[in-house]
């Protein structure tokens, strides 16, 4: 009596699903292959030398060199893109910190109307030319007066 033997590669499904399988690790090992090579490439710590021969040994040997490497340095290799993407963070903040301040830009309503509130105070400007600008400012028309964004006075003081 002879038995025939299947395998699960016999069937239709379970073939294709071993084939997506094994495209699926083909692709995520170049992708573990690719980022080794960009960390080796960005390490500062690393002299040329130690780059050249990882870089040698990853490429020569993939497979033993992507594994000894990832057993080797990948804490590290961890590290550093922690550093990195904390690094680009703190830059981001401080971009949003500046352009939050406004700087360069156009002043900010409060600051023109504190402003017109010192002109007025100091007798610069009268009431009536300062009921005119703050209707200017709320309104959101554009810098009250010159190019400075300050208030020009009609009155000839």
């Amino acid at each position: 009596m002879s038995a025939q033997m299947y395998l699960a590669y016999d069937y239709p499904l379970l073939s294709a699903f071993w084939t997506m399988l094994w495209f699926f690790l083909w692709i995520l090992w170049f992708i573990l292959l690719f980022r080794i090579v960009v960390d080796i490439f960005n390490d500062d710590s690393m002299s040329g030398w130690g780059k050249a021969g990882w870089l040698v040994f990853v490429v020569l040997v993939p497979f033993l060199g992507v594994f000894v490497y990832v057993i080797a340095r990948g804490r590290s290799m961890g590290r550093r893109e922690l550093e990195r993407a904390h690094a680009q963070q703190q830059a981001f903040d401080s971009y949003v910190r500046e352009t939050a301040k406004g700087g360069g830009g156009r002043p900010s309503s409060v600051d023109e109307l504190a402003r017109l509130s010192e002109m007025r105070a100091r007798g610069d400007i009268t009431d009536e030319e300062y009921g005119r600008a703050k209707a200017l400012v709320l309104s959101d028309f554009g810098p009250v007066g010159g190019p400075s964004g300050t208030v020009q006075s009609t009155s000839g003081r």
